[in-house]
């Protein structure tokens, strides 16, 4: 599952064939619109780009527009040139990372990280996207206050040029009990100091909820005392990150009315991995999260 994350996050190659199919599809996608209700318009909605890598960049497109949202999280430069043809936000840019282990509290990777960052905030900022991930790394028996410093020091050095290019640098929380094994940023109070540190209203926190859950659980009262520090959040069902249906421990529409009355006006993305193992099994599937969400 997170091999298939590390793939997907260097980049997406399109082929003719996956373009065509895209072109062939967009009719048994059409299928789902004659069923669909108008969305309330209080959450704005995505989804993930590696969870529904079965479907080519522009079938995604086409998908999210027949269901009635306008955004895809995850997705580099190389497809947004696709993205722009059918109107679709890129709600979450990535692609300037290392990868998701060598990160911003391991200083021997600052100034690539640095060069590479700096980058791609021209690249967010000249397509008129907002949000660029960011990771903090594995630990690697570094102590939580020596990866607290290592990573400000190396942030503040391209957050004052993010600053100028009107992009916000979203660093995402994983857990590390069963996903992603010795990351450091795991849990919301370390994240939350580092938003202190750096003290700048363009670096936030990417809140993933499937993770928080199984790191720290009290998802809702976190949210409610601590939105400020959360720029974005993702979903997916605890456990086996799964629908967030009833398969499922978490209450998806609870949450999203918590997220809502903070006044959050971000994206939550659909993050799970859809179950069935048909195309049409995997649109329903979307299709129904985004109704669970939509409160």
């Amino acid at each position: 599952m997170d091999n298939n994350r590390r793939k997907l996050l260097q980049g997406m190659v399109l082929t003719s064939a996956g373009l065509a199919s895209g072109i062939s599809s967009a009719n048994a996608f059409d299928n789902h619109a004659t069923n669909k209700t108008a969305l309330k318009g209080n959450i704005n909605h995505s989804v993930s780009r590696w969870t529904y890598g079965h479907l080519s960049i522009e079938e995604l497109c086409q998908l999210v527009k027949t269901l009635g949202f306008a955004a895809i999280d995850l997705v580099g430069p190389d497809d947004w040139p696709v993205l722009k043809k059918y109107g679709i936000d890129s709600s979450m840019c990535n692609g300037a990372e290392l990868n998701l282990t060598d990160g911003w509290i391991h200083v021997e990777f600052h100034d690539e990280l640095v060069a590479r960052y700096k980058k791609h905030i021209d690249l967010v900022s000249q397509a008129g996207y907002k949000n660029l991930v960011c990771f903090s790394g594995n630990a690697r028996g570094m102590s939580a206050e020596q990866g607290l410093k290592n990573a400000a020091m190396g942030l503040k050095r391209v957050i004052h040029y993010a600053e100028e290019k009107g992009v916000i640098l979203q660093m995402e929380l994983f857990n590390s009990k069963i996903n992603h094994p010795d990351y450091m940023a795991d849990n919301s109070p370390w994240g939350i100091a580092l938003c202190k540190l750096i003290n700048s209203t363009n670096f936030k926190l990417l809140y993933d909820i499937y993770h928080m859950q199984i790191s720290e659980g009290d998802i809702i009262r976190t949210i409610q005392e601590n939105h400020e520090y959360f720029g974005h959040y993702h979903t997916a069902g605890v456990p086996g990150r799964n629908e967030i249906d009833d398969t499922q421990e978490l209450f998806y529409p609870a949450i999203a009315k918590a997220i809502v009355k903070t006044g959050f006006k971000g994206y939550l993305a659909q993050e799970f991995i859809p179950t069935p193992e048909s195309k049409d099994g995997k649109v329903k599937s979307l299709q129904g999260a985004i109704k669970i969400c939509d409160v």
